[in-house]
């Protein structure tokens, strides 16, 4: 009988033993001779061997991270630095390490700081037919008149669509599409980033540039800089640079984790 031994990730069998280590599996094709075991080892998938990479812990820094500069926005136990857009304490607790502004008791979950030049990355998962969003330089928590405060920011939309609209994942809400939707698929966990550098705005979708926006080009009140209409009536180059992040409650569950923070030198 062929002896088979398995270790971790690390499965063979002796005499026609398959080797399979991460995302790579290895046929050997064995032949006994004196005793000894000859065969060659074919690539059945993957051509090369690629070494398991260990997630770290969620809802912690990294020592390099640390190094680089990044805070903890959130620490997975409690809703310590965060409210609600209307001033008080979420009415929705920490959920398996994630926050969920469904159900919070304001427009978005605000984080405490108001914040101008910066890096946020974060994790994100959303529910079928989710409608949320990261709000960012929002200028006052105030609405005004006639307005929910999310006219006070701008919004990176969430939503459970293929497309890659004005309103979908990846999108500056209303303002400027994404290349592409590059969102996984619903339940799955997707990471942004969002650079926000003086006037240059720009959004990753798990590992790849979606958008880029440049506030300087933003001159007029409802307008983009192509002439077509927006629903907005700021200019947003004349729109404050320091504001509030924010996860927005739309109706629908979105879990964030991983929420880090990276302040950036006022551009020269």
């Amino acid at each position: 009988m062929p002896a088979c031994f398995s270790n971790g990730s690390l499965t063979a069998t002796l005499r026609g033993f398959c080797l399979s280590l991460g995302t790579v599996r290895l046929l050997w094709g064995g032949l006994t001779w004196g005793g000894l075991i000859w065969g060659c080892c074919l690539p059945l998938a993957i051509p090369a061997v690629v070494a398991a990479q260990e997630q770290p812990p969620a809802n912690q820094l990294t020592q390099a991270e640390k190094d680089a500069g990044w805070i903890l926005m959130f620490n997975g136990k409690d809703l310590t630095g965060w409210q609600n857009s209307s001033g008080e304490p979420s009415r929705r607790p920490v959920e398996e390490g994630s926050l969920n502004p469904h159900r919070c008791g304001g427009y978005m979950l605000v984080y405490k700081e108001p914040v101008e030049n910066f890096q946020v990355a974060l994790d994100f998962k959303i529910s079928p037919k989710c409608n949320s969003g990261v709000f960012f330089r929002t200028h006052s928590l105030t609405p005004r008149p006639g307005k929910d405060v999310g006219f006070n920011g701008l919004e990176i939309a969430i939503d459970d669509t293929l497309t890659a609209g004005f309103h979908d994942t990846g999108a500056i809400y209303d303002l400027v599409k994404p290349k592409r939707n590059a969102m996984k698929p619903v339940g799955e966990w997707n990471h942004l980033v969002l650079t926000c550098d003086g006037p240059r705005v720009t959004v990753e979708i798990n590992g790849e540039q979606t958008t880029t926006m440049n506030l300087d080009d933003w001159n007029e009140a409802n307008r983009r800089p192509d002439g077509s209409d927006h629903k907005f009536d700021i200019a947003y180059a004349m729109h404050p640079r320091k504001g509030f992040l924010g996860l927005q409650d739309h109706g629908s569950d979105c879990w964030y984790r991983n929420l880090k923070l990276r302040k950036l030198p006022a551009p020269k």
